[in-house]
């Protein structure tokens, strides 16, 4: 039979080095995690945004063609303008008033619930090239 030597000294991970090993993590996810909320946050309120999209576009093509003379008939469902979406997603609603369309967020979480983006033109009037200006809370909450 074998026998068994003692050994002299033990193979392993010391309790300082585990204790480090577990600070480093502990260091690492509490930076991670605020970040990875913020993008999820972001990429929620995305989808509000892009629901502007087709506004902005009917409001250029209005212009473009003289079908808006006045900027009071910038409104939705007139002039051009498609009517307002009923909310869906993250979209709360979007609304054209004179010319100014404001979309709202519903649904997305972390506090960002009301969160808004008003996307408003320059003041050049309803002539070609339409410049859009982004305004709204979403900029102080850092989504836009």
């Amino acid at each position: 039979m074998k026998q068994f030597a003692p050994r002299s000294g033990q193979a392993g991970f010391t309790l300082i080095e585990l204790l480090i090993v577990v600070a480093i993590i502990g260091i690492l996810a509490a930076i991670a995690v605020p970040s990875y909320q913020t993008y999820s946050n972001k990429a929620r309120f995305s989808e509000v945004v892009l629901a502007t999209g087709p506004y902005k576009t009917a409001f250029d093509l209005a212009a473009q063609s003289g079908a808006l003379t006045n900027i009071n008939q910038a409104d939705n469902n007139s002039g051009g303008i498609p009517a307002a979406p009923s909310a869906s997603g993250f979209v709360g609603s979007v609304t054209v008033v004179d010319g100014l369309i404001t979309a709202t967020s519903s649904g997305i979480g972390g506090g960002v619930n009301g969160v808004e983006t008003t996307i408003t033109f320059q003041a050049g009037g309803i002539t070609a090239p339409v410049q859009w200006t982004k305004g709204g809370t979403c900029i102080a909450a850092g989504l836009c």
